[in-house]
């Protein structure tokens, strides 16, 4: 594709910036009440068709739900000032004389800054073989050796329960069949029914799309659906409440496969991302008590240790996170988890070279710092850009949208497109870049990109949004990458960084500072 030569020579900068009416936002919010719809962008998700489940003695009437986005736009009105985390000035839980040095062996995505707080230290305490330990919040190397000082007291239990890879949707799900392995094992989940995006998928169907969406491996869905309700295995036909709240999550907007399973990965990512970020390190239980997480786990088994935590205290917990308690449903139905072991960062992994996605000399507004990557906000990955307008609201826009680095279009929807930077045509494997709420779509799956190819016009399709904006994230092996993190988005040279709190934050160059905000003030403004 070639973009046209007319837009780009559209570029001067608007004289009356300072009257923008932008209000644009970003897309998902952990702390607004979830309307009674679907999935952000849900009407993109519908699922590429696929051949059919044997046919069902039954005949099972579709759960009427209607899938459409969890959002919910912001309401700040000035940008708020640039304060990011700072680490905790003492550690936590020390252990007064203790002077044991633990072992750590350093995990793929591992950062200084994380491990120190997961194991209650500064990263001052922190030492390695020969002194060469990199930045705080830049990647270590995977299997490099650190000396920890043993300072927390004890410590929730130890076992891992499944690889980083097995949680999220790996190159090694990539070839999973997930129409065929529910066929196979003849549940109840075979002949489920459920109206999404506005059609009738069947229950395989649901779980390839909540995957999917998520970014969350499908085997671990099905894993976690066969725990809770037994509906991959059992051709039982549920009642009631059982058949509203498969997982038992009895929330008037969260009836249905897909709505459980949503919240599900949103609750998974919460875990895994906390952990990957260090902000999470400890579990308060619905009873208020409080387990600190053994240090040494791995991203995975915490999502999961997360998970657990918000359906019970005490026994129940413990028994679900042992060694024999919903692993051994995972076991059962997939084998080991481990023998699924997929590396998700290489050694010295960089993000690609990445432009502002719309014209140079154009003027957007940066209205959404590090926020949600799809689902609410467990995962920071993402920032919000809206064009000019001298109308608020869902107006339509004449910029354009265009690709941030050459690739292969993966997948399009309504909003959605994903560019998939290695060139394979899977999102599963290598850099992927999701955009999300484009209109007048120029590509289709299969097109190759260039770097400025022009994708699309910046609109609320896709998504609840106040106002025509683009949602910008992206995933490297499956893995949502956060915004702020060892890989920081950094887009034309300018890098993310985080607020306090989600939609918060900045876009950084040299001495630059592009604040964010949906009132699209002034000090928000941002081009290339």
């Amino acid at each position: 594709m070639t973009r046209s030569n007319s837009y780009q020579a559209s570029g001067a900068i608007l004289a009356f910036i300072s009257f923008l009416t932008l209000t644009a936002l970003a897309c998902t919010r952990s702390d607004v009440p979830v309307p009674a719809v679907m999935g952000l962008a849900a009407e993109a998700a519908a699922p590429e068709p696929s051949e059919a489940a044997p046919e069902a003695t039954q005949t099972v009437e579709p759960v009427p739900t209607v899938a459409e986005p969890t959002a919910a736009p912001t309401e700040v009105q000035n940008p708020e000032p640039l304060v990011s985390p700072t680490y905790p000035p003492t550690p936590t839980l020390e252990v007064e004389g203790s002077t044991e040095t633990i072992l750590y062996r350093a995990r793929a995505g591992d950062v200084l800054r994380s491990v120190a707080l997961r194991f209650g230290v500064l990263p001052s305490d922190v030492i390695d073989s020969d002194g060469q330990l990199p930045a705080q919040n830049e990647l270590l190397t995977p299997g490099q050796i650190l000396f920890v000082p043993r300072r927390l007291g004890p410590t929730g239990p130890a076992d891992e329960l499944i690889p980083d890879s097995e949680l999220v949707y790996s190159p090694h799900a990539v070839e999973f069949d997930t129409q065929a392995f529910v066929a196979s094992q003849g549940g109840f989940l075979r002949e489920y029914k459920e109206i999404v995006a506005r059609r009738s998928v069947n229950g395989a169907e649901v779980v390839a799309l909540a995957a999917r969406d998520n970014s969350v491996n499908p085997r671990l869905l099905l894993a976690l659906i066969e725990y809770h309700s037994g509906w991959v295995s059992d051709p039982t036909r549920p009642t009631g409440d059982d058949l509203k709240y498969p997982l038992g999550h009895e929330t008037p907007d969260a009836q249905g496969l897909y709505r459980q399973l949503t919240w599900l990965a949103n609750e998974l990512g919460t875990g895994y991302y906390g952990w990957r970020a260090g902000t999470l390190t400890e579990l308060v239980f619905p009873d208020n008590s409080i387990v600190r997480l053994a240090p040494g786990l791995n991203a995975g088994t915490i999502g999961l240790q997360y998970y657990f935590s918000l359906r019970g205290s005490g026994r129940i917990w413990a028994e679900a996170v042992s060694s024999v308690g919903f692993i051994e449903t995972y076991r059962r139905l997939f084998g080991d988890p481990f023998d699924y072991t997929h590396p998700l960062y290489e050694a010295g992994v960089q993000q690609p070279e990445l432009i502002l996605p719309f014209f140079e000399g154009r003027i957007w507004a940066l209205t959404g710092g590090p926020h949600g990557a799809w689902e609410r906000e467990s995962a920071w990955a993402a920032l919000d850009f809206a064009p000019s307008s001298v109308e608020p609201g869902c107006v339509k826009s004449e910029e354009w949208v265009l690709a941030a680095a050459p690739g292969v279009v993966a997948r399009t929807g309504v909003g959605v497109v994903v560019l998939d930077l290695d060139g394979d045509g899977n999102e599963q494997t290598g850099w992927n870049l999701l955009y999300l709420h484009v209109s007048n779509k120029q590509v289709k799956e299969g097109d190759f990109m260039e770097t400025g190819d022009l994708i699309g016009r910046p609109s609320c399709e896709g998504g609840i949004a106040s106002g025509s904006h683009l949602h910008f994230a992206r995933k490297y092996n499956g893995e949502w990458i956060l915004a702020d993190g060892p890989l920081p988005f950094n887009l034309s040279g300018w890098v993310a960084q985080a607020g306090l709190k989600p939609y918060q934050g900045a876009l950084i160059k040299g001495d630059e500072v592009v604040l964010a905000c949906s009132c699209a003030s002034r000090q928000t403004n941002i081009s290339r």
